[in-house]
């Protein structure tokens, strides 16, 4: 039976119930979306019982939702126990054709189909889910997905954290479909916890030849003038670091003929109203580092559960190699995170650049489909291994001199 465009009640989200819940009798259902108010009232009542990642935030949920381009129809997955939701995540229907002709029907979890607006990246993706028993009912949410998949149908599931990724095998298992891998990449972090246990410097724990070169440009920036890092205290504020970050981030990307991410007419209004939502709850961190007066390096990052992420950066470079303007940008995020007293410093997928020198810990991320085993899903995977395989010939080629997505 297809879940397209099956609905099984367009009544209001059930208000959570009081007294002891067991991962036992878990309900699934997929209903339109409510209004933004009552869908903001329960994601982050069931947020607040979630160990979840920023993604999964109504920080970032609420505005992907609110500026999502139209014509899009996003659904909402919900799990019960009794009239207790346990978990919610949102399905956005898609209609494609494979090779052109073969007519496809995507169900996406936290994406649209639509490429622009999917470049806002989401990552460390899943279902919202009571830490109580979060295994249990991610099983039980992509597991009733699975098993209405149609013939032609696919759950299309991006940046995956492994606990997520797990359940998706699980499901593939459990129901006979095939799990096919559209893009392996990695998540690359600090943690803190190794950097206090060997003594708690940073940047002594680095490489040698990373060191030096920290120091060295530190040591020529000084030379111009007051070294500053400040993180923005106001939304006015870390809009105007937005702004810079937009300047330089640009030319950057333009320098190296490539568009860069603010050409994406999505991207510069999401982040403006994230940033402005975000900053008041201690969610959002614009970060800038100047010398004299003058901004040398922005970072955007985001802050959840005490894990700071790196999302997005701009940085001066000059012709002078010895100046590492985003080096130096991220050791001393690093560092202040450090003193903070947060957990460890993210910089996500796309490792590149200084990400594997500055970070000491790292897990698969990766983006997958589930659907049933297809000779046209069969054949769409060999094409895509073969692109694939170029494109990381390329990389491999170009690594080292032209910065990842999210910048470095």
């Amino acid at each position: 039976m297809s879940i397209w465009p099956r609905t099984d009640s367009d009544g209001p989200l059930p208000q959570r119930a009081a007294g002891p819940a067991t991962p036992t009798e878990i309900r699934v259902s997929l209903h339109p979306l409510p209004s933004m108010p009552e869908l903001a009232r329960a994601w982050t009542e069931l947020e607040s019982r979630s160990d979840s990642s920023f993604f999964l935030s109504w920080t970032w949920i609420g505005p992907w939702l609110a500026q999502m381009p139209d014509g899009i129809e996003p659904q909402l997955l919900v799990a019960r126990q009794g009239d207790e939701s346990i978990g919610l995540a949102v399905l956005c229907p898609r209609l494609r054709r494979r090779f052109g002709l073969l007519p496809s029907r995507c169900w996406m979890l936290h994406e649209t189909g639509d490429r622009s607006y999917d470049r806002l990246f989401m990552e460390y993706n899943g279902i919202l889910a009571d830490r109580r028993f979060a295994d249990e009912v991610t099983d039980a949410m992509l597991h009733w997905l699975g098993g209405r998949l149609s013939a032609n149908d696919e759950l299309v599931l991006g940046g995956l954290t492994l606990a997520a990724e797990r359940a998706a095998r699980r499901v593939a298992a459990r129901t006979g479909h095939t799990l096919q891998l559209r893009v392996a990449d990695s998540a690359q972090w600090v943690d803190f916890a190794t950097v206090r246990a060997a003594g708690g410097d940073f940047r002594g724990g680095l490489g040698r030849n990373t060191r030096a070169a920290v120091n060295r440009s530190e040591r020529l920036y000084r030379a111009r003038g007051a070294l500053e890092h400040r993180v923005a205290t106001t939304v006015d504020e870390a809009l105007e670091y937005f702004a810079g970050l937009e300047v330089l981030h640009q030319a950057g990307w333009q320098a190296r003929g490539q568009a860069g991410a603010f050409a994406n007419a999505a991207f510069r209004p999401f982040h403006q109203r994230l940033i402005a939502e975000g900053i008041p709850r201690g969610a959002v961190r614009l970060s800038r580092v100047s010398v004299g007066g003058q901004a040398v390096g922005y970072l955007y990052n985001f802050v959840h559960r005490n894990r700071v992420l790196n999302y997005q950066g701009g940085f001066a470079f000059e012709a002078d190699n010895r100046l590492k303007p985003g080096l130096l940008s991220h050791v001393l995020a690093i560092e202040d995170a450090l003193a903070r007293g947060e957990d460890c410093y993210d910089f996500m997928s796309t490792p590149a650049g200084h990400k594997p020198l500055l970070s000491n810990a790292e897990q698969p991320m990766n983006w997958l489909t589930l659907g049933p085993d297809r000779f046209s899903r069969r054949m769409e995977a060999h094409v895509r291994r073969a692109r694939g395989v170029m494109a990381d010939a390329v990389k491999r080629s170009l690594r080292g001199w032209i910065a990842p997505a999210k910048g470095i």
